[in-house]
């Protein structure tokens, strides 16, 4: 029977978690990379068991490792994403990586902090710095997040590879439509938290980015400062919260890849109390495309002072939608029926970074 596999990047190694499609029960496996941050463990859909992983530590620096098998050996890419000494940047972490379309065997993205994007023709074996980003003309106008200046999230148009859209924290969205050669700042109708005189719209900090497979005109985002929704693929924003408090503050955005108009995300407090308001986790659904929210808390604790960042939630693609978080204390919370019920596994894993779903053969 198919299984499903989640594949979970932690600040102490990955770990990969099984099931049946009743997802009743689950094994662990890990940790992978023990000591290591892996900041994105995610599978390959076009090459069957091909897996990557973004990894650091604070000896040995940043690297890509690629296994081949699902996991069961890996080689680390001696030529992982890496600026020149001329840059004028450094990088400190590789925050993602994203397979691109079918149409494009072999292609990859990384995004990494100090804010850049690098692209792999090779499979992930090599990595060629796309300049057009970080040499944007408004990179010195460029400020961090808490986080860092971090590239943290590429989505690709699934019809049209030469379209692109990522996520730079805390500057806001860019596109491009030349395959990473040029950049569009992507900000009208985002808040921005200092104005820039040169350069409009820099500044704007985006959490989490989504994109509708279905329609990619369509995007979701979760913002510092609220949830918003494109529907011209990035070039205007509108505010999206009935139903949410005003300038709602979290990380993740997910969509149900059965129907990109059901939209998840976890609300936190506020910008300064990072965890869940009123201690009671709670996951928020929308079934309109962001026009109307409702509260999901079956199964989910009170008493709970935690957080959840902007990579550790995901959705699957069995009949009946699952959905996953990580927490910042190492739990992982799921729902078998699209957010209707919830429950805890019983693991306590290291701070979780990230979690992406797969289904296995």
């Amino acid at each position: 029977m198919n299984a499903v596999a989640l594949l979970v990047g932690t600040k102490k190694g990955a770990f990969v978690l099984r099931s049946d499609r009743s997802r009743e029960s689950w094994s662990i496996d890990g940790p992978l990379f023990k000591g290591w941050e892996v900041f994105e463990l995610t599978a390959d859909p076009r090459v069957e068991g091909k897996w990557l992983a973004a990894t650091g530590h604070f000896v040995y620096g940043s690297c890509v490792q690629i296994s081949n098998d699902s996991g069961e050996s890996w080689q680390q890419v001696e030529a992982s994403p890496a600026y020149s000494k001329d840059a004028g940047f450094e990088l400190k972490n590789i925050w993602c990586i994203q397979p691109s379309t079918a149409e494009e065997p072999g292609v990859y993205y990384a995004g990494v902090d100090q804010a850049g994007l690098f692209r792999s023709e090779d499979g992930g074996h090599s990595w060629e710095l796309l300049d057009g980003l970080s040499g944007h003309a408004s990179r010195s106008e460029w400020m961090e997040g808490a986080g860092g200046l971090c590239c943290h999230c590429v989505r690709i148009d699934p019809k049209d590879p030469d379209r692109l859209w990522t996520g730079i924290s805390a500057v806001g969205v860019f596109r491009s439509d030349d395959r990473g050669k040029t950049w569009q700042l992507r900000n009208e109708g985002l808040p921005v938290v200092i104005p820039s005189k040169e350069h409009p719209g820099i500044g704007s900090c985006v959490h989490g980015l989504a994109l509708d497979p279905q329609n990619s005109n369509r995007l979701f985002q979760q913002n510092h400062q609220g949830v918003y929704r494109s529907d011209d693929g990035g070039d205007h924003w509108q505010r999206i919260e009935n139903g949410l408090k005003e300038k709602q503050f979290g990380f993740p955005i997910a969509l149900d890849p059965h129907d990109p108009d059901t939209v998840f995300i976890v609300p936190q407090e506020s910008d300064e109390f990072r965890h869940a308001a009123d201690g009671k986790l709670t996951v928020c659904r929308s079934r309109d495309g962001g026009d109307s929210w409702q509260p999901l808390r079956n199964g989910l604790p009170d008493h709970c002072f935690t957080g959840v960042l902007r990579k550790a939630m995901c959705t699957d693609t069995c009949a009946e939608t699952g959905v996953y978080f990580g927490t910042a204390n190492g739990q992982i919370c799921y729902s078998r029926n699209a957010g209707e019920e919830w429950q805890i596994l019983p693991f306590t894993l290291p701070r979780i970074f990230s979690i992406s779903a797969i289904t296995e053969a």
